[in-house]
């Protein structure tokens, strides 16, 4: 297939999301195109989502919501509006057996005036949420299951399933510009949205993560309550060794999107350890570390608690939580030896 990047002034290069999910389904003739329109249903949803977020200063739409989500986390108004959005934009489809969102206490099951599909989706709709006043990059991170559960509808069963079982994960950031990174299971393309025609172009063919990065991305206002062995390898990345290409650069954004695209593009590492207050980690298994782990691997880099692969760990509850460290595999291989007591 040619994944060439869109170079602006050259129109016979531009590959959009919908002409390259069409050529990724005409490589499987027993395709059926379910699969195909729901992602272009989800490209739809976060283009309003996007233009909401570029306009948030101009309408009554920033601040809270005067709620909370099921995690205790404060709601924002463009939190409603993203996940209502995705909501609305994907349950008439046809595509899918039913929902899952950060957002909501229990599944979104498909209304029974509208078909149930083959699919369940489940997503973040507004990562990075507590940075949205402040004008920071946040996202929208998916993850993407074949449906399990025999019934007529959908059930919990089709969405507390383990990463490795996904067909399908990305997130779309909303930053400087609007990207849209996803992977099916064959490497991670990246698409960045042109408003002048409101189409999602090829920017970022077959990201590849780096096998060495010199970054490290970690929330260091909490180095009192990790355990020893990952303080001592934030020590290790933060000495003084040429040979070795430290010190580490230390990058920490807070939206955890903003900081794995970065991660995935220039290589290093970024965690979010369990510690002392969150012993189970803070974010959460299904909507957050499955789908970027999924990514992360398909670009070649890897992704674990610590101790074990995160797409391996079978999932007992929606809102699950789960450490998280993920980056190039070199770094991470030499974070889980310190981890592990092995440094």
């Amino acid at each position: 297939m040619n994944t060439r990047p869109y170079i602006p002034g050259d129109e016979t290069r531009i590959m959009t999301i919908q002409r390259y999910i069409a050529q990724e389904e005409r490589m499987h003739p027993g395709a059926t195109g379910e699969f195909s329109t729901l992602l272009r249903n989800l490209a739809l949803a976060v283009k309003v989502v996007s233009r909401e977020v570029r306009r948030a200063g101009l309408v009554d739409i920033l601040g809270k919501a005067s709620t909370s989500n099921v995690s205790g986390d404060e709601v924002k108004k463009l939190d409603v509006f993203a996940n209502d959005m995705i909501i609305n934009a994907l349950e008439s489809g046809g595509q899918l057996c039913v929902m899952a969102s950060e957002e909501n206490e229990t599944v979104i099951p498909i209304p029974e005036e509208f078909p149930c599909g083959g699919y369940a989706m489940l997503f973040d709709p507004l990562d990075g949420s507590s940075n949205i006043d402040a004008n920071v990059t946040i996202g929208t991170v998916f993850s993407i299951f074949k449906r399990v559960s025999k019934g007529v509808r959908g059930t919990v069963e089709d969405v507390v399933q383990p990463g490795y079982r996904q067909v399908a994960a990305g997130y779309i950031m909303y930053g400087s510009s609007t990207i849209m990174v996803f992977t099916t299971g064959k490497g991670v393309q990246g698409f960045t949205l042109d408003p002048t025609i409101g189409a999602f172009l090829l920017s970022h063919p077959d990201l590849t993560i780096p096998k060495r990065g010199n970054i490290y991305s970690v929330n260091e206002g909490n180095r009192q309550m990790w355990d020893e062995g990952f303080r001592r390898y934030i020590d290790y990345v933060q000495s003084d060794d040429p040979a070795t290409g430290r010190p580490y650069k230390g990058r920490y954004v807070g939206s955890m999107i903003a900081d794995v695209h970065r991660t995935i593009l220039y290589g290093g590492v970024f965690a979010y350890p369990g510690d002392t207050k969150n012993p189970e980690g803070k974010l959460r298994l299904l909507y957050e570390a499955n789908p970027v782990a999924f990514l992360v691997e398909q670009a070649g880099g890897r992704a674990t608690d610590g101790h074990r692969r995160i797409l391996d760990i079978e999932p007992t509850d929606v809102h699950q939580r789960t450490p998280l460290l993920l980056g190039s595999t070199d770094d991470v291989l030499i974070a889980e030896e310190f981890i592990n007591g092995k440094r």
